[in-house]
This record gives structure tokens, sequence and C-alpha cells, in this order.
């Protein structure tokens, strides 16, 4: 399949399958630095699928640095997983850096609702303009301010009841 009449492939006018691996071959071109903080939970299996992507993860979240490695980055992930302070902290300097060098970042609002700091760090991040929310449909319930439940990271809502709140 050929895009623009130039005989090329191209993400936008291939196959589902075409589009993948066209993306796959980008990335493994580039090589990209992801930056991640994510909870401890998901640091290692995070890492080993960005390396067999052909990406390059590296897992910071002291405030000091954060912000400096965001800033040189091709992409951010801030997964809420595991809060502390600190770690919120981190967080506000990685995507304020992201944002400066016009970086795309990834916000992943685990445990947001019935847990309240997480709910409230997840909450200012969001007002920062994340490139991508991925969440449960109880976490993008609660960021959209609205009753959704979730029982610690699991969902208790269904996407149905998420649709009009992730469009907001």
């Amino acid at each position: 399949m050929s895009g623009a009449g130039n005989g090329k492939v191209t993400p936008m006018t291939a196959s589902p399958t075409s589009r993948t691996a066209v993306l796959l071959d980008a990335l493994h071109g580039e090589t990209p630095l992801v930056h991640c903080v994510t909870n401890l939970v998901a640091t290692t299996f995070s890492a080993n699928a960005l390396l067999a992507l052909g990406a390059s993860p590296a897992m910071v979240e002291d405030p000091e640095e954060a912000g400096e490695l965001a800033a040189v980055a091709g992409a951010l992930v801030i997964n809420t997983g595991t809060m502390s302070p600190a770690c919120a902290d981190g967080m506000h300097a990685a995507v304020v850096a992201a944002r400066g060098a016009g970086t795309p970042w990834l916000l992943d609002p685990v445990g947001v609702g019935p847990l309240t700091m997480r709910t409230r760090v997840a909450g200012y991040l969001l007002d920062l303009g994340p490139t991508v929310v991925r969440g449960n449909a109880s976490e993008i319930l609660a960021l959209a301010g609205r009753e959704g439940g979730g029982r610690g990271v699991d969902a208790t809502a269904t996407v149905e009841d998420a649709a009009d709140a992730a469009d907001e």
C-alpha cells in the first residue's frame, strides 16, 4: 500500500499491520530515551518492554534529577502507582521540564479516586496537559471529578460509564 502517490508506506496510509511495522522501524531507527517515573511493580516490566521495542528507558524520580532527564528525553511516562511527597515533586519537575522542551508525556493515574494524595497529584498533573492519559474507567471518572468507584487500582466502573468523562 502506498501513501500520497510517492510509493512509500506511511503510518497514516498503511494497513494496521503495516502501520505497526512502519512505526516499529521508526522507533528502532531513533532509539528514543524514554523517561519513566513509574511504580515499583511496573518498573522492571516497563524497562524491559521499552528495551524490546527499541527504546532506551531511564527510571528517574528524584526531584533534583527528574527535570534534567525529562528535558532531554524523547518521551515521559508518569505513573502514580507508587506515591510519596518526594516522588510527586519529581513527577512535577519532570512534567514541567518535558512541557518546556516540547516532549510528549503520558499520565497513567494509577489508583486515583479512592486514594487522596495520588488523586490530588494526578489532578494537578492533568492540569499541565498530558499528551495522553491512560487509565481504567474508574481512574478516568475520578480525574474528571466524577464518582467512579475504584478499589485501589481496580476499576469498579465500566468503559461505557467513563466514555463521556474520557472525552472531556
